[in-house]
């Protein structure tokens, strides 16, 4: 049996931020630009936060190819680093015992998410769970998330883990998380543990829809046929 490559997203399926990203987005944006809540009407979902900054930039009427973006990413990571740490922040359902099992079963583990590299590392290592993911492709790798399953797959290809897109599933909460992978022919597993409903996900070309990754006796056996 060939060893399988699980990358997972971040936001909305492995945790709760409590809202951090958008207070950081929100406030770096303020002290860079002196606008409020400039991302209040931009929904995120899916986006790489380079597409977020963009959008809001372009948004406000601020350019962005003279070091905004370079701007607002490093002053995001300061504001992220402090907000990660509230009260309504939580890991999602099954999480950790779900990564426990896919290590127990030798899968290997990484990351496909639109955080930046370091973002996705000040969120996850709060939750003392980075070090399950031995890779993954980021956000700050490319914007278009369309793009990041190839980056993925050489990163591991680099660490001696060789995989086809047929090697991988991509576990998220987005249709956007399912199409990053059927474009290049992988498997999607898409959770209704984010802002979109399960009967939104199944309109996508999830091959499984699950409500949560709780019960890993159930989903474990619906994705046996991929293993």
């Amino acid at each position: 049996m060939k060893q399988k490559l699980i990358l997972f997203d971040i936001d909305g399926t492995l945790v709760s931020t409590g809202g951090a990203g958008t207070r950081a987005m929100n406030l770096a944006f303020h002290d860079l630009f002196g606008i409020r809540d400039a991302f209040e009407n931009i929904p995120m979902a899916g986006k790489t936060d380079i597409q977020i900054m963009k959008e809001g930039l372009k948004n406000h009427g601020f350019p962005y190819m003279d070091g905004n973006v370079g701007k607002m990413t490093d002053q995001y990571l300061v504001y992220l680093q402090r907000e990660i740490h509230n009260p309504r922040r939580f890991l999602m359902p099954g999480i950790r015992e779900s990564l426990e099992l896919f290590t127990e079963k030798e899968m290997a583990l990484g990351l496909l998410t639109g955080n930046l590299e370091k973002g996705a590392s000040i969120k996850l290592n709060s939750f003392g769970i980075g070090g399950y993911f031995l890779d993954g492709a980021f956000g700050s790798d490319d914007e278009d998330r369309d793009k990041l399953l190839p980056v993925a797959i050489e990163k591991f290809r680099k660490k001696g883990l060789a995989f086809s897109p047929q090697d991988c599933i991509v576990i998220g909460d987005t249709p956007r998380d399912v199409q990053c992978a059927k474009v290049h022919n992988a498997y999607a597993i898409a959770v209704a543990t984010g802002p979109y409903s399960r009967e939104d996900l199944l309109n996508t070309e999830a091959d499984i829809v699950l409500d949560s990754l709780e019960d890993s006796e159930v989903y474990m056996q619906s994705i046996s046929a991929f293993l």
